[in-house]
């Protein structure tokens, strides 16, 4: 609880009184990699506090090229462990309810960060025509493929649009299963409790294999590579028998 209590203290000061420094070094720099890696650093910080342990596995199979990282989501721990151990600067699909944070929401938009109105079809459709252009541009993305976080820490089924991206893109997906972040901070607890996690980076799927109409083989494709790597109390349950 003691530990809890000050990564918030921690979040909140960061926010308040460094991050606006920041975002006005990168207006005047046009440049927001330092106010990006500062943040990374924020978020391992948090994690030391909290005593979490994060075990890394498979970064060799990151791409060196622009590519769309695919992830289950089983708890609101998952950014602090995943965005983290992405050796580059990344966009990400957000809650566009993010994006309405006085200061925070600022710096998430000047690295591009992308909010999504789950509720609004036309809306998530244009957060995505968004998200290519940025990939395009040669900015890679981390997307939460379930689109909401887990209830119990199962993989649930994904949603399309990260593959859309992709393939509109024409850039790889990396499956990336994390597991352990459901034990640690379960949905509906703002408690963070000691223990370790694990990012695991599968090999890269080349999309170029697979035609729009071919979304759902391709979707079913990223499911099973990362049910594969998660414990089998993260599985699906037709997975976990």
């Amino acid at each position: 609880m003691i530990r809890t209590a000050l990564i918030y203290a921690f979040l909140a000061a960061s926010i308040i009184f460094i991050l606006p420094w920041y975002i006005l070094w990168s207006a005047l720099t046009r440049n927001p990699e330092t106010m990006y890696s500062l943040s990374m650093q924020a978020l391992r910080m948090c994690m030391r506090i909290a005593k979490v342990r994060v075990h890394i596995e498979g970064a060799d199979n990151i791409p060196s090229t622009v590519c769309v990282f695919a992830a289950n989501h089983a708890s609101n721990l998952d950014p602090f462990v995943f965005f983290p151990a992405i050796p580059r600067r990344i966009s990400v699909l957000i809650k566009k309810e993010l994006l309405e944070i006085p200061i925070l929401s600022t710096g998430m938009k000047a690295i591009k960060f992308v909010g999504v109105n789950r509720g609004d079809r036309e809306a998530a459709a244009a957060s995505v025509d968004e998200a290519v252009r940025n990939l395009r541009e040669g900015l890679s993305f981390a997307v939460f493929a379930e689109g909401t976080r887990s209830p119990d820490g199962r993989l649930r089924p994904f949603k399309k649009g990260v593959v859309l991206m992709a393939i509109q893109a024409g850039v790889p997906i990396v499956p990336v299963a994390i597991a352990g972040t459901q034990n640690l901070m379960r949905k509906g607890s703002r408690i963070i409790s000691p223990g370790e996690v694990t990012v695991h980076f599968a090999p890269p799927v080349d999309v170029a294999q697979f035609s729009i109409d071919q979304r759902n083989d391709l979707l079913a494709q990223l499911e099973a590579t990362i049910a594969a790597n998660l414990p089998p109390d993260q599985r699906p349950l037709a997975d976990a028998q």
